[in-house]
């Protein structure tokens, strides 16, 4: 690919591929360039002038994806307010770049292969610490790891993103039943 600076017509086909590549690839591994560029509505040969090969594609989809995810979080401000109303902000986040999500977490392998791609950027705060926080404050429940509960909120989210594919949930309404599913199994219940 070129080093010379892209235009702004140029980063937009640039971003509607990568964006196009996250999603086929996150609901079809096996999916064809040309699937690819049929969804980002680019011929497949600026698909190539871009990307000339699927690895180079893959590689470039999972750093964007990445970055995606960690733009998608700084903007949730989890460092800031109560923990809960954090926390919401953070699935309302996460299932806004659902398909990104799909695509990195959905096969074991491109965490595997491909996490050389992209280099954490350590000011964006962490899931981790949002629910540290929340344990430490009495919100969530400490009786389980941090590690674990982040585990779950992935999963949950990922269900949530599924669901919605396969027609059983309405997208506008995924954000509200991950919350609500999450804080169920979270929230630390007060005996009156």
């Amino acid at each position: 690919m070129s080093t010379t600076p892209e235009t702004g017509t140029r980063s937009r086909t640039r971003r509607a591929i990568l964006s196009a590549a996250a999603s086929v690839l996150a609901r079809n591994r096996a999916a064809t360039l040309a699937d690819i560029a049929e969804a980002a509505q680019v011929g497949r040969s600026t698909l190539h002038r871009y990307f000339p090969d699927r690895r180079d594609l893959f590689n470039a989809t999972v750093t964007d994806s990445f970055q995606a995810v960690e733009r998608s979080v700084a903007e949730a401000a989890i460092d800031h307010g109560p923990p809960l109303e954090a926390l919401r902000r953070l699935i309302a986040a996460m299932v806004d770049v659902g398909d990104r999500l799909a695509f990195l977490f959905g096969d074991a392998r491109v965490l595997e292969e491909y996490t050389d791609c992209f280099e954490p950027d350590l000011s964006v705060p962490t899931t981790i610490d949002l629910i540290k926080r929340g344990q430490a404050q009495g919100v969530f429940d400490s009786q389980v790891s941090a590690e674990w509960i982040q585990e779950m909120l992935w999963a949950l989210t990922y269900t949530g993103w599924e669901a919605a594919e396969k027609g059983l949930l309405p997208r506008h309404g995924v954000t509200a039943a991950v919350i609500r599913m999450f804080e169920n199994g979270i929230v630390v219940r007060r005996e009156p």
